[in-house]
């Protein structure tokens, strides 16, 4: 079946299954790790904190949570820019899979200032936690949008300065190069078969406006970023 463009795929990833383990998933995260890193979507991310942090904080003392954290990449990441501005941030990752949070434990063992949580964050005991900046970095489009809107009903309670969304823009072009890049380049099954299906749950601008109408949502910003990803920033002003 040709794959649709004009609308979000409902499909699950191998990744959902929260009980996949083993060698296959950490060949799968370490490939996600190169991939981010060489398209240039981590920047997204840093570049979002930035966007929350100028204005309202020195920046210090700042609580951060990664929600779908993987392999702990981003955390990384966060970590050494707090590090280069001398500052103290208290990480976290989220993730639902006990195995990945395993794996992420030992890929950020050099950095004491990141934890992590293996937790459903629908349930009571996350929604009691309190943040100064929520991340997703490509764990949106694993949501139907009612789900999202729902999640981001949540985090309006829960967190003090905003969020930051960092994930795929559902294009043809890109579907079609991350098929053609991970028969060419992978060695995982699992990102050869989920890269794809990624894309064509990724989001349209209309989606994400759309979400967060229905979230009532109405202080953000959103930017088309290389590459083929979408950068929403969510600020709080409560």
């Amino acid at each position: 079946m040709a794959p649709r463009f004009d609308q979000r795929l409902d499909a699950k990833e191998i990744m959902d299954d929260l009980t996949f383990s083993g060698k296959e998933m950490d060949q799968a995260l370490r490939e996600l790790e190169v991939i981010n890193k060489w398209l240039g979507g981590n920047q997204l991310t840093l570049h979002g904190i930035d966007q929350l942090t100028k204005s309202k904080t020195n920046g210090q003392g700042l609580r951060i949570v990664d929600l779908g954290c993987g392999g702990g990449d981003m955390l990384k990441l966060i970590a050494n820019k707090a590090r280069r501005q001398n500052q103290k941030w208290d990480l976290v990752g989220v993730d639902a899979n006990p195995y990945i949070i395993e794996y992420a434990q030992d890929n950020t063992k050099d950095y004491p200032e990141i934890n992590y949580q293996i937790v459903n964050i629908f349930s009571e005991s996350f929604k009691e936690q309190r943040w100064d900046i929520v991340l997703c970095t490509l764990f949106t489009h694993h949501f139907t949008d009612q789900e999202l809107v729902r999640l981001l009903h949540q985090i309006k309670g829960q967190v003090r300065l905003g969020m930051v969304i960092n994930d795929l823009h559902r294009h043809r072009l890109a579907y079609y190069s991350i098929k053609l890049l991970t028969k060419i380049f992978s060695r995982s099954h699992m990102v050869k078969n989920d890269g794809p299906i990624s894309v064509l749950r990724g989001f349209s601008r209309y989606n994400w406006e759309k979400i967060l109408q229905q979230a009532q949502i109405k202080d953000f910003s959103l930017h088309w970023r290389w590459a083929f990803r979408w950068e929403l920033v969510i600020y709080n002003k409560s």
